[in-house]
């Protein structure tokens, strides 16, 4: 069941505002407090592969820089830090971007996830963080995440958070002087109750090891 739209209003804007986990923070991104750490993060082992489908990928540190700068005026894009709370390092980023209020629509994007995290609790956590404010704290309707078509993990990751596909925009867009075929998927507001019972099973410590591995995949939960 969605929202009943004879009640609906206008949802406000997303707000830079910190989201605590069990094994992550997002905060908001600061180029001062964040800057180095996710320098370091995105440059570590496999950077190239890491940054092949974003369109800002500087390799070098000023280059870097004057790039999140850009990033952070943007009006559409609100960029959130990943913070690993055993380290307390910076280790990614994520954006809340797109946003349109009068219909309820918002997109997770813009994800850089260094290799600390990538595969593990935190970056589940971190994006069940995103979700879970969208749809609660917002009162969104509908939550996108668009990628390459070529873009495996992309694409993995949002069929593994319980997204639904919902095709392919042929040449959507123009990145680095090619044309991109975009993936969509959301999830609806109506399917979030039952994906956040699947989050919180498998995030719930009892289904990791000493080691963290997980002892259930997170899609047995929703079966």
């Amino acid at each position: 069941m969605t929202t009943d739209l004879k009640d609906w209003t206008p949802r406000p804007r997303p707000q830079p505002v910190t989201l605590e986990g069990r094994y992550c923070r997002l905060e908001p991104l600061d180029a001062a407090r964040h800057g180095a750490g996710l320098f370091a993060a995105t440059m570590a082992p496999g950077a190239e592969q890491r940054l092949r489908y974003l369109s800002d990928t500087p390799m070098e540190r000023p280059a870097f820089d004057a790039s999140l700068a850009r990033l952070l005026r943007s009006e559409d894009y609100l960029f959130f830090a990943v913070i690993d709370a055993s380290s307390g390092r910076c280790e990614g980023r994520q954006a809340l971007m797109r946003a349109e209020p009068a219909h309820g629509v918002i997109e997770l994007g813009s994800i850089v996830w260094g290799p600390a995290i990538a595969r593990t609790r935190v970056t589940t956590e971190a994006f069940y963080l995103h979700a879970r404010h969208v749809f609660e704290d917002l009162g969104y309707r509908r939550f996108e995440w668009k990628c390459n078509m070529l873009n495996t993990p992309s694409v993995n990751a949002a069929r593994r958070f319980g997204f639904t596909y919902e095709g392919r925009f042929r040449q959507h867009m123009v990145v680095k002087g090619e044309s991109r075929d975009s993936e969509w998927f959301s999830i609806i507001d109506g399917e979030w109750p039952r994906l956040r019972a699947s989050f919180e099973q498998w995030l719930a410590p009892g289904n990791f090891d000493a080691d963290g591995r997980q002892k259930r995949r997170l899609g047995e939960f929703r079966s």
